[in-house]
C-alpha cells in the first residue's frame, strides 16, 4: 500500500503529492505543581484532580512533487486553497482506523536543480486524543447489563431510548441511577473510562448508546 494522507477525506496522492514522512509524537501532559514552604513534595493538579489533562498536539507531514516549478506552484496553491489555516481532519493510510483534528500551515519549497518541490504541512493546536473514524454503537432490546468497550479517553455516550427507561451505573465507590421517558440524552456522570464500563438497563423497548472513542 502506498504511503498517503488523507485531509478532509481529500487524498493527497490523488493531487499529485508523495508522501516522505509523517511525525505525530505523543502529546505531553499538562503538570501543574505547587511548591509549599515546609512540605517535601509540591501540590500535584494533575493527581489531585483525579484526572490527567493533555497538552495540544504537534504534529508535521512532509511531502514531494517532482516537476516544473509551474507544476509545484499550482498544486501548491490546490492544497493552500483547500486547507491552510483551515481547522482539518487528518489521516495516514498506516492508522485507518483513527484521525486527528488540528488547524493546518502550509509551508512550501522548491529546488529548480533536481525540479523537486517539497511541502510541509504542520499543525502545533492539535486536539490531544486521535479519535476512532467509526463511531462505536451498542443497542440493548429490553433489561439487562449493557458492557460499553472503551478505549483510552473518557467519553460520556449519548442514550436513545424508545421508552421509558431506568439506567444505573456505578463510577468508582460512587452509584448513579436515572430514569428517563423516550428520548436522546446526555448524563456528564456517565464517563466511560478504558476497558468495560457495565451498565444495568430496566425497560420494555430499545436502548442504544452511541459514542467515539479515542486514544493518545
Amino acid at each position: 500500500m502506498r504511503p498517503d494522507v488523507k485531509i478532509n477525506d481529500i487524498s493527497l496522492f490523488t493531487l499529485g503529492w508523495l508522501r516522505e514522512s509523517v511525525d505525530f509524537p505523543t502529546p505531553q501532559s499538562q503538570t501543574n505543581t505547587i511548591v509549599v514552604p515546609g512540605r517535601n513534595a509540591p501540590i500535584r493538579y494533575t493527581e489531585a484532580l483525579g484526572s490527567i489533562s493533555y497538552q495540544p498536539r504537534e504534529f508535521t507531514i512532509l511531502l514531494s512533487m517532482l516537476g516544473s516549478r509551474t507544476q509545484f506552484d499550482a498544486k501548491v496553491a490546490e492544497v493552500v486553497n483547500c486547507f491552510a489555516g483551515r481547522l482539518c481532519k487528518v489521516i495516514c493510510s498506516d492508522t485507518p482506523q483513527v484521525y486527528a483534528i488540528g488547524t493546518i500551515e502550509v509551508e512550501p519549497a522548491y529546488d529548480p536543480l533536481t525540479g523537486k518541490g517539497q511541502l510541509t504541512l504542520s499543525c502545533e493546536d492539535g486536539d490531544s486524543y486521535l479519535y476512532h473514524v467509526k463511531e462505536t454503537v451498542v443497542t440493548k432490546s429490553g433489561s439487562g447489563i449493557v458492557t460499553l468497550s472503551n478505549d483510552y479517553m473518557p467519553v460520556v455516550p449519548v442514550v436513545e431510548t424508545t421508552g421509558e427507561t431506568a439506567l444505573a451505573w456505578r463510577v468508582g465507590e460512587e452509584e448513579f441511577r436515572k430514569s428517563v421517558s423516550a428520548g436522546t440524552w446526555e448524563f456528564p456522570e456517565m464517563e466511560l473510562q478504558a476497558g468495560e464500563n457495565q451498565l444495568t438497563v430496566t425497560t420494555d423497548g430499545m436502548t442504544t448508546f452511541r459514542y467515539r472513542e479515542g486514544r493518545l
